[in-house]
């Protein structure tokens, strides 16, 4: 975070403007206060007679309340992820870069800077891309969020309905959050139509016997709730359904309105789409029993992410007659009689892993793969060299019997090696 925000956050305006920040955030708990008040208290004690339905309609409402208030707290209250210290650029290659007198040399100082780092995004002239604020090479699918002031890995968008970003490490709280609000406000809505309709067509029968007990305000709590419910499940369908379209084809909101710049590809907006189910894995996880908690369980490290184009890659491999069972990195090898001995891995180091889990740096099996490719072609040579002398005695042998034939003037030899006619 530069300077300038830290000055900006300590005046007396970046206080009001960080109080600001949390009037959505409180009105959403406000809202969720007052429509736990008018379900509990007004619709199922107050006004529910048989005591089996309302047991049954408050533990399905709590169990859909506590689901939608713990996503929603998880999308607030997890940070945005900063990043590492490694990508940030010295100050002196930072005064070299602003010194630069053209973008070729700014260029070439950037990608000096991050030859080591994993990244593949691009600017749209081809150089690293880097955040004059944060003074950092900015990771793959990472932006600079104005709000928060700071750079955010994998930023989806800045919404003030959680006064966070959406961003790498709460992505799939904040989908969770938008799925159990709708199902709330679709529980909520269906478990109070039916008093909402009885209040329209026989509001002043009901009124005289005092069926809502006596309360006007108790029948308008049940009206308003079921209007709120309403209008807050038909915005939400709509978002939820986006970001579920965007899950499957893995991208980001910023993303599906600027694509990705790739170093081999140029802009691509289906750069990272590895398919429905891996693109949902990597930001569910691969084990199902926490898909629908708000558990972190999402795949990578924020910083790098594999691509369509290492998919491919994978599946052309696969066509040649191998099999892959993962998006990067892994490759199914049978083992044989006299394989490498495996080593120590780290987990981001490129390597096979085996049936029986076994891992062994890539590195390594190509040096094993080398030596036996040098065994097989020396052992070729020899067989060739074989035949090669085999090929050059039956000619020895022909000339042989030419020059013989000759001496007898013609005549072949016998098979014991004597003349048939001799002259």
């Amino acid at each position: 975070m530069g300077n300038d925000d830290n000055r900006r956050r300590k005046t007396p305006c970046g206080c009001c403007m960080s109080v600001f920040k949390w009037i959505p955030v409180l009105f959403i708990f406000a809202v969720i206060g007052w429509s736990y008040y008018a379900y509990v208290v007004e619709l199922c004690v107050l006004n529910t007679e048989n005591r089996v339905a309302m047991i049954f309609m408050l533990f399905f409402y709590h169990i859909t309340l506590i689901l939608f208030l713990w996503s929603y707290w998880k999308t607030i209250s997890t940070s945005v992820g900063r990043v590492p210290d490694h990508w940030r650029i010295p100050d002196e290659e930072v005064n070299h870069l602003f010194r630069a007198d053209n973008p070729e040399t700014q260029k070439r100082i950037l990608n000096n800077f991050a030859r080591n780092l994993p990244v593949t995004n691009r600017t749209m002239n081809g150089s690293v891309r880097f955040c004059d604020k944060c003074k950092i090479i900015k990771p793959d699918r990472s932006h600079h969020c104005s709000v928060c002031s700071c750079c955010v890995l994998k930023m989806d968008h800045h919404c003030p309905w959680v006064n966070n970003c959406v961003n790498f490490f709460n992505y799939k709280f904040f989908v969770l959050f938008l799925g159990y609000a709708l199902i709330y406000c679709l529980y909520v809505a269906f478990t109070t139509l039916h008093d909402f309709i009885q209040f329209w067509q026989t509001e002043n029968q009901l009124s005289e016997q005092g069926q809502l007990n006596g309360s006007g305000m108790g029948r308008f709590h049940i009206l308003f709730l079921f209007f709120i419910s309403i209008m807050f499940a038909i915005s939400l369908v709509s978002l939820f359904g986006y970001h579920i379209y965007l899950v499957l084809v893995n991208r980001t909101t910023l993303e599906s309105f600027r694509a990705p710049v790739f170093r081999i590809g140029g802009p691509d907006k289906n750069g990272y789409n590895l398919g429905r189910y891996a693109n949902f894995c990597e930001v569910f996880g691969d084990d199902w029993q926490y898909w629908f908690l708000p558990i972190f369980t999402s795949k990578g490290d924020g910083l790098s992410y594999p691509t369509a184009t290492e998919q491919t890659g994978n599946q052309s491999y696969d066509a040649m007659g191998h099999t892959n069972h993962s998006t990067a990195n892994r490759l199914d090898v049978q083992p044989t009689d006299k394989l490498i001995d495996a080593i120590p891995l780290n987990n981001h180091q490129p390597h096979l892993e085996l049936d029986n889990g076994q891992r062994i740096p890539s590195s390594q099996v190509i040096v094993n793969i080398e030596q036996r490719v040098a065994e097989a072609s020396a052992a070729a040579a020899t067989t060739a060299a074989d035949s090669c002398n085999v090929v050059i005695d039956l000619i020895g042998d022909q000339t042989a019997a030419k020059d013989a034939a000759v001496l007898n003037g013609g005549h072949p030899l016998s098979a014991n090696g004597t003349a048939d006619k001799i002259v």
